[in-house]
């Protein structure tokens, strides 16, 4: 007899995906969702100086503020990933989506330092909602070989996000020192650091209506069902531990990234300090390079996987990470040592498309080895340990630069950090590819 959970697994796995028009559609939303959040995001650090005046905060209190939201991030995001692996996901969105604006209109209203931290508190709890949501519905909306543009177009959001904010930011500091206090309806008379906040919250109510009303794909149950018992935290926390050293390896490839990426948070003080370049100047331009370079590399990385794995190559996305590996570290590092600004940022250009590749192609590489019932908590597990470990990028930089190499020598330490992260990860591969492989066959992930 044929149990009755089994039929409807049967069923779940043999029906066809949702139409492209219908899949393409829910990764635009969620797109313009990434967006919304990166900017909200990003774009406090880039508002540091007028907060710290107003408030006569330290470093170290601006140090903790901007931890709240990396901490919270990580540890809402594992219970998040249960919720999502059982409830309806673009409701999660939803709410997710509104909790992280409020926050942000909340940062900009804030009048001490308790609600402010209280305030980034909450735009990491909202946004610990998305991505793994994102990534377990892209699972369920396109087969093997098509998932990975729609990622990549999803992550493309990144620099998009960054670009935005960054050319917003440079436009402030022009702004504050051009005018002075601004007027909203019912907020009343605002310096210009709580105008943006509030301006770049306000969007994000209307964006989480409009998930209320969308419809999301049926889930995609895994056909190995030795391979993995159920969908509860411990399961997923299970599989992790069979299978620890593929995860070990192949997620340090993107925790590299992710210290790289975060420890560039110093890249408008090298350039500064190191060539002369005024922070508007440094805005500006990065936030040029961000629009044309990312959004399209990852694009065009994500149309390679997918056409890569079409052609047989089963492992075509882990190849390509590799790749991106290898643009990525030596790039970060070789532009400190350049003798002009304009060479050090064109090589910097090359190590966007580095990272781009990387952050666009890792979760494509991590859902071809996770079974389909445990993809929300695996992701929401993922995105905790490349955001903590990423953390530790400006963490050495700093140390290296205020220990070892003085601070007015800051290239230096930013310079070092690429290849402290990457040694592990590049020792690793061989046998990371080897375990990557087996389990491929395991889980049954094919191109067919």
């Amino acid at each position: 007899m044929v149990d009755a959970t089994d039929t409807s697994e049967m069923k779940a796995k043999s029906a066809p995906y949702p139409s492209a028009a219908a899949g393409w559609f829910l990764v635009i939303m969620l797109t313009i969702a990434y967006v919304f959040s990166f900017v909200d995001r990003y774009i406090l650090g880039l508002l540091i100086e007028p907060i710290k005046a107003e408030f006569g905060l330290s470093d170290r209190s601006i140090g903790w503020l901007l931890s709240a939201f990396t901490l919270v991030y990580g540890f809402v995001g594992i219970f998040m990933g249960w919720l999502i692996d059982r409830g309806k996901r673009v409701w999660i969105v939803s709410i997710g989506i509104a909790l992280w604006s409020a926050a942000t209109v909340a940062t900009g209203t804030a009048k001490n330092f308790v609600s402010l931290f209280a305030a980034r508190m909450g735009v990491g709890v909202g946004e610990a909602t998305l991505s793994p949501a994102t990534f377990s519905m892209i699972g369920d909306s396109f087969p093997t070989e098509k998932r990975g543009k729609p990622i990549a177009f999803y992550s493309s959001a990144l620099p998009l996000g960054a670009g935005i904010a960054s050319l917003l930011s440079g436009a402030i500091i022009a702004w504050t020192a051009a005018s002075g206090s601004q007027t909203l309806p019912f907020f009343g008379e605002l310096s210009p650091w709580r105008f943006t906040l509030i301006v770049v919250g306000l969007p994000g109510i209307v964006l989480a209506a409009m998930f209320l009303f969308m419809k999301e794909p049926a889930r995609r149950p895994t056909t190995s069902t030795d391979v993995i018992g159920g969908s509860g935290f411990f399961d997923a926390l299970k599989y992790i531990w069979d299978n620890k050293t593929l995860y070990i390896g192949f997620v340090l490839i993107i925790c590299t990234m992710t210290a790289i990426a975060y420890s560039q948070g110093f890249l408008a003080p090298t350039f500064e300090r190191t060539w002369g370049w005024s922070p508007q100047k440094y805005a500006f331009i990065n936030g040029v390079a961000l629009l044309i370079i990312g959004p399209a590399n990852m694009l065009i990385m994500g149309t390679l996987s997918d056409w890569w794995t079409k052609k047989g190559v089963k492992d075509a996305s882990l190849r390509i990470l590799y790749v991106g590996f290898f643009i990525m570290v030596p790039t970060a590092s070789l532009p400190l040592f350049m003798p002009t600004g304009e060479l050090a940022f064109a090589i910097l250009c090359i190590n966007t498309i580095g990272i781009g590749i990387v952050s666009a192609i890792g979760v494509t590489s991590l859902l071809v080895i996770t079974p389909a019932q445990i993809r929300g908590q695996i992701v929401a597990l993922y995105y905790l340990a490349i955001s903590w470990f990423g953390s530790l990028g400006p963490i050495a930089v700093g140390e290296l630069s205020s220990g070892v190499f003085g601070e007015e020598n800051l290239r230096y330490a930013v310079a070092t950090v690429p290849f402290i992260f990457a040694i592990v990860p590049l020792l690793m591969m061989p046998m990371t590819r080897r375990l990557y492989l087996r389990q491929m066959d395991r889980l049954g992930e094919s191109t067919e």
